[in-house]
C-alpha cells in the first residue's frame, strides 16, 4: 500500500440516493462505490504502528490488513481476513455506527479512512463472486446446545458453537428468523435478502432453526436442561421503555417497536389485520425520543406519507464539533444524524411530554421546555415555567430506550438473575448459571450490533469451554 495516500486523496464515502427517490421505496439509502473508488479509500489508511481502529472496534477488526488487501485487489484474502473476527460483516457494514471511524489515526486533525463502507464492499463482492461458502465442522462433538433468540448475537454464538463442532439449535419466538435484523430494522437501512442469504449458509453448516417457540412457556427450562447440555441466552432487550402520563391509553399512542414490526411486516408483503394496524398514513406524527430507534420510525413515517413529523427530544442538542474532555480517539459526542433526517420533519430537543389529550383517541400531546442537570450518576429533569405548549398529533411512538429482557420467567427458571438494569446478570465468563450463558443486549443492555456480535462469540467461547471440560 502507498504510506501516502492519506496525503493524496480526500475521504469519500459512499454517496445516497436522492431523497425524493428513496422516499418513494424501501431500498437502501446508500449506493455502492466503484471498484477503483473503494482502493483509493483504501489507500488512505497510514498502516499506522498502533493502530486505534482496533480499540474502537469491539471486535477488533484486522482493518489496516484489509485495507491493504483491498487497495491491492485480493479481495479473497480480504474477506478471510474480515471473517477472522466477524461473522456477519454485511450486518455491521450497513448498521453499525462505526466506532472504528472516530478512532482512525486520521481523525486527530483529518477525516478518517471510509472503513464501513469498505468493510461493505468486502462481504457484497465476497458474496458476488462466490467466495462465502458454508463451513460446517470437520467432526461432531456429540454435545448438543440451545440458543435462544435469533438476533445478530444469537446467530454468531450459534455459528460459533457450530463450528466447534456441538450440534445447535436455534430457538426464535417469531414466525421468521433474524429478531430485530428481521422485524426491527428497517429495509431502507437493510434490506433483508442480506439477512437470508446468511441464514442460509448458516443452516447449510448445520444449524437446526426453530421458529414460533415462545422458549419458558411452549418449551421450558426443564425440557432445555433435559435436551441440552447448554444453553445460550440471547434474547435481546426487547421491553421498550414505557411513560406514566395522562392520556398514555389513548388509542394512537404505541410503542416503537410495535409500529416497527408491522411496517417490516408489510414491506415483507405481509397482511396486519386493521383491527391493530398501526399507520402513520396521512397522521401527524409525534415521536418522542432521539435515537436509532426514532430515526427508524421518521423513514419510515415519511414512506407511508404521513402528514407530517415531528421528533421530539427531551436531551439539549448535542454541539457539532467534540466538546472539552471528549479527546480522540474517544467515540465523539457530538449531534449524530440519519438519513431520514435529510428526508423531512422538525426535530425539537430540550423538550418534555407532559401529558397526552384526546377523547376517543390521541389528538395532541402537552409539551414544556426542559433543562437537564447532571445529578451523580443520573440527570434531573426540569420543566421551564412558561413555555408549556400543545402539539397536534394522531399518532404517537414512544421511542425512548429499552428497558432489559421480557423472559424472567425463562432466566430464573434456568437458575439465573436479572441485574438492577433488567439484564440478565453473567460473570466474567458470560455464564448466567451452571451450563446457562448469555450475551449481546440480553447482558449489557440495548446497545451497538458489533457489540452484540461480539458478546455472542464470546458467550459461545464460554459455553465451549464448558462443554470440553472434563466431567
Amino acid at each position: 500500500m502507498t504510506r501516502t495516500g492519506f496525503l493524496e486523496h480526500p475521504r469519500e464515502p459512499r454517496h445516497k440516493r436522492p431523497v425524493e427517490l428513496r422516499l418513494s421505496d424501501y431500498r437502501e439509502v446508500y449506493v455502492p462505490h466503484p471498484i477503483e473508488t473503494l482502493r483509493t479509500q483504501a489507500a488512505r489508511c497510514m498502516d499506522c504502528a498502533v493502530p486505534f481502529c482496533h480499540q474502537g472496534c469491539p471486535l477488533g477488526n484486522l482493518i489496516p490488513e484489509w485495507n491493504d488487501l483491498v487497495h491491492d485487489g485480493d479481495w479473497e484474502r480480504a474477506i478471510t481476513r474480515l471473517h477472522l473476527t466477524n461473522n456477519f460483516p454485511e450486518f455491521t457494514g450497513t448498521l453499525c455506527p462505526a466506532p472504528c471511524e472516530p478512532a482512525c489515526v486520521l481523525a486527530i486533525n483529518t477525516d478518517p479512512v471510509t472503513i464501513k463502507d469498505i468493510e461493505l464492499a468486502i462481504i457484497d463482492r465476497a458474496f458476488e463472486a462466490g467466495m462465502v461458502r458454508p463451513q460446517p465442522p470437520g467432526f461432531r462433538t456429540g454435545k448438543r446446545v440451545a440458543v435462544i433468540g435469533s438476533g445478530p448475537a444469537g446467530l454468531a454464538a450459534a455459528q460459533q458453537l457450530n463450528r466447534a463442532g456441538h450440534r445447535v439449535t436455534v430457538y426464535e419466538r417469531a414466525d421468521r428468523v433474524g429478531g430485530l435484523l428481521r422485524y426491527g430494522i428497517p429495509d431502507f437501512k437493510m434490506e433483508k435478502h442480506r439477512l437470508d442469504r446468511r441464514l442460509a449458509l448458516l443452516e447449510a453448516e448445520g444449524i437446526v432453526f426453530e421458529c414460533n417457540y415462545d422458549v419458558g412457556r411452549s418449551l421450558g427450562p426443564d425440557d432445555l436442561r433435559r435436551r441440552f447440555d447448554a444453553v445460550v441466552l440471547c434474547v435481546g432487550a426487547e421491553r421498550g421503555r414505557d411513560v406514566e402520563l395522562p392520556g398514555r391509553h389513548l388509542p394512537g399512542v404505541h410503542m416503537a417497536m410495535d409500529y416497527l414490526v408491522q411496517q417490516n411486516r408489510r414491506v415483507a408483503g405481509e397482511t396486519v389485520p386493521r383491527a391493530r394496524a398501526i399507520s402513520a398514513a396521512g397522521r401527524r406524527v409525534v415521536i418522542i425520543g432521539g435515537g436509532d430507534t426514532a430515526a427508524d420510525c421518521l423513514g419510515n413515517a415519511h414512506r407511508e406519507g404521513c402528514a407530517s413529523v415531528e421528533v421530539l427530544s427531551v436531551y439539549p442538542e448535542p454541539p457539532r464539533t467534540r466538546p472539552a474532555g471528549n479527546p480522540w480517539p474517544e467515540w465523539p459526542l457530538v449531534l449524530q444524524t440519519y438519513p431520514a433526517h435529510e428526508e423531512g420533519g422538525r426535530h425539537h430537543f430540550g423538550v418534555m411530554v407532559t401529558g397526552f389529550h384526546g377523547t376517543d383517541a390521541v389528538e395532541a400531546i402537552e409539551t414544556v421546555d426542559c433543562e437537564v442537570r447532571r445529578e451523580g450518576a443520573g440527570r434531573e429533569f426540569s420543566a421551564q415555567p412558561g413555555t408549556e405548549r400543545m402539539m397536534p398529533a394522531d399518532l404517537v411512538l414512544l421511542a425512548i430506550g429499552f428497558d432489559g429482557v421480557a423472559c424472567q420467567p425463562l432466566i430464573e427458571g434456568l437458575g439465573g438473575s436479572l441485574t438492577e438494569s433488567g439484564a440478565i446478570a453473567v460473570d466474567q465468563d458470560f455464564c448466567a448459571a451452571p451450563g446457562v450463558f448469555a450475551g449481546g443486549d440480553a447482558t449489557r443492555g440495548a446497545s451497538l450490533i458489533v457489540w452484540a456480535i461480539a458478546e455472542g462469540r464470546r458467550a459461545a467461547a464460554a459455553c465451549d469451554r464448558f462443554l470440553a471440560a472434563p466431567p
